[in-house]
């Protein structure tokens, strides 16, 4: 559908099918008896009651193209039907039969029923509350109590023209240690940062407002709706709303990037820099406490002999558990050490400049090496003269700057790799409250290798109602209000796999960045069933009453039911029915001895244009197979040494 004209639900009929979509998967329904109040609206009061489908929407032409094409796609599809027309039974067979005509309606059901429901749980009132939590047994973030934070980082305001030594696109794990070790070492340097800058001051933890912090508002799906892609779009990149685990690199992974011609990665050079970002950050286990959500993933670790350890956490020790389950949104406290109170203020205090809401467009070159960016900001053209262009976009708009700028060579955008998580959850018969206390404090390794020398971690998660309402299996509407209502008793946790296979970054009709992914290569398939399977068996034996996943059709379990034929059913699921999502995209900028299958050198510099850097997770040439942050830091740091040596401090 690339290049075809979208047509906008603004129609007259595709408005209209579209708030029959909307009213299909949350109508009006009788209360249950003697419900009192809040309990009958949450009942009675549907999409259309509650304006929802007017929300929608107004929300479908902010979505990336791809998204907009699959809604149109599936408006287009369904006013032929005459689905407006149809009674609420026969709306949701329809729906159910044009998921299964292609991969394209199926991504358009799938984002209208994320966002009817992200509403309906998500939506705040100027009191940043909901009227659905209180029945949902959701209690929001709580309120802030006064910490002991740092001021606001300096952000510059630019004219149209700026010039510097070096130029960092992007501010998040990577380019924040590259632009404070070049302003440390008296380069004059210049930060231009797609999001806005966001701190202590700005958060309220609230997940319909923290989505501004993410990359495309954290609606970016590839072009199947395979797997969904949740990437850092603030000052600060992804540092300032991950769940702060760090783990080193992997030796048998050094090794074999050393053997791509990262030379000295396997040795002690690596271990100095990373040593460097470990203490930076001040990582530590002492600030990791289990909450309830982890000790029930351990106790079904156990029950199976797998083992666990704590996770190294950035965590002051002042870290307060009961924020800590909303800080995907951002630490009220400012109890995370993200780059933001870190490599950033060292950049800044070295005389660095930062430029917020600045999307560069494309990097210029004279002759093979680089001379500066082309950006846009507030709507106006910025031009920013440099030498030197350290890319740091992160794995999705890296590629896509390079993209734009016809520089990278062949491999530029090729070899995503993006740690699919694949998440099962737990209905347990005592309340879990999986959004209270630390989203992730506990790692098991054991099942790293169990695939084919690949596997995955086992790790838990927090709950965020959007995300759980959106993405559960819709078998009707009443049984998707009751499974609203079962909130606090759920177990999430999800095996984040190591990826075999890759996936693409490339340019859409509009010259913005899209994904190509899918779950086509054998031994992922077979780490994906896994995964579930393990996680399902973790879940029985920690006690819980119900498992489900996020597959598009429902695989589901309850207690009494036949636990073996369940387990079938996941280990037979086919490819398409899996959805997966990911927090760490990667690769697709790799680093390599080799110009036909990397984009730089080992060190970091472009092949074909010299004075450009890759220095952000895309450098990484293949997936690490533990959560990034570390390594991309680490990396960082090498690459910045070798920019460094490249030039001579200016007199």
């Amino acid at each position: 559908m690339e290049g075809d004209p979208v047509r906008e639900p603004t129609d007259p009929d595709a408005a209209r099918t579209l708030s029959a979509v909307c009213d299909a998967f949350l109508p009006s329904l009788p209360p249950p008896e003697g419900a009192d109040r809040a309990l009958a609206e949450f009942y009675r009061d549907g999409a259309l009651a509650r304006g929802i489908d007017e929300s929608v929407r107004s929300g479908v032409a902010g979505l990336t193209a791809n998204l907009r094409d699959a809604v149109a796609a599936v408006l287009e599809y369904l006013a032929a039907q005459g689905f407006a027309d149809l009674s609420a039974e026969e709306r949701v067979r329809v729906l159910d039969e044009a998921a299964e005509l292609n991969p394209v309606l199926r991504l358009g059901i799938r984002q209208l029923r994320a966002m009817t429901f992200g509403a309906f749980v998500g939506a705040v009132d100027e009191t940043g509350r909901n009227p659905v939590w209180p029945v949902v047994g959701y209690p929001g973030p709580p309120a802030l109590a006064a910490g002991d934070v740092p001021g606001r980082i300096a952000v510059t305001e630019p004219g149209d023209v700026v010039s510097a030594d070096v130029c960092v696109i992007g501010s998040g794990a990577g380019g924040a240690v590259i632009a404070a070790r070049a302003a440390e070492a008296g380069h004059s340097v210049v930060i231009v940062e797609a999001g806005q800058r966001r701190d202590e001051s700005d958060f309220d933890q609230i997940d319909a407002h923290a989505g501004e912090m993410f990359l495309r508002g954290g609606a970016l799906y590839s072009d199947t709706g395979s797997v969904g892609v949740l990437a850092g779009s603030v000052l600060g990149g992804g540092t300032l709303i991950n769940s702060m685990v760090c783990l080193r690199t992997p030796g048998e992974i050094r090794e074999l990037w050393a053997a791509e011609g990262l030379s000295g990665v396997d040795g002690p050079e690596f271990d100095k820099y990373t040593d460097l970002v470990w203490e930076r950050l001040g990582v530590n286990t002492d600030a990791t406490t289990y909450n309830a959500n982890t000790r029930a993933m351990i106790t079904g670790l156990a029950a199976h002999g797998y083992a666990h350890e704590p996770l190294p956490r950035n965590a002051k020790l002042d870290d307060e558990a009961e924020y800590c389950g909303f800080c995907n949104a951002g630490c009220r406290r400012g109890s995370k050490a993200s780059v933001l109170h870190t490599y950033l203020r060292d950049a800044v205090a070295a005389g660095a400049r930062i430029i917020t809401g600045c999307t560069v467009e494309r990097i210029t070159t004279t002759g093979g090496r680089a001379t500066g960016v082309i950006a846009t900001r507030d709507g106006k053209r910025l031009s920013v003269g440099a030498p030197t262009v350290v890319v740091a976009a992160g794995g999705v708009e890296s590629p896509a700057v390079l993209l734009r700028s016809g520089i990278g060579g062949p491999a530029a955008g090729k070899n995503l790799r993006l740690h699919p998580a694949w998440i099962v959850t737990g209905v347990y018969d005592q309340p879990v409250e999986a959004w209270s206390g630390q989203i992730q404090s506990a790692v098991s390794f054991d099942l790293t290798r169990c695939e084919n020398g690949t596997g995955f971690l086992v790790e838990s998660l927090t709950l965020n109602p959007l995300t759980w309402a959106g993405q559960t299996p819709f078998t009707g509407a009443a049984r998707h209000r009751e499974m609203l209502r079962n909130l606090p008793y759920f177990a999430t946790w999800h095996g984040v796999a190591h990826d075999h296979g890759s996936g693409e970054v490339y340019l859409d009709r509009e010259g913005r960045a899209a994904i190509r992914w899918d779950l086509d290569d054998e031994t992922d398939l077979r780490v994906a069933r896994r995964a579930h399977t393990e996680l399902a068996r973790m879940h029985r034996a920690a006690g819980a009453r119900e498992i489900f996943t996020f597959h598009w059709s429902d695989h589901r379990w309850r207690r009494g039911e036949d636990f073996e034929d369940y387990l079938a059913s996941l280990a037979t699921a086919p490819a398409a029915e899996h959805t997966a999502f990911s927090a760490h995209q990667m690769g697709s900028c790799r680093l390599g001895a080799d110009p036909a299958t990397s984009v730089a050198d080992g060190r970091g510099q472009l092949h074909d244009t010299a004075g450009v850097w890759i220095g952000d997770a895309s450098a990484l040439p293949t997936a690490p197979g533990v959560n990034p942050m570390i390594t991309i830091m680490a990396l960082a740091e090498r690459t910045a040494a070798a920019l460094l040596a490249s030039r001579t401090v200016p007199a």
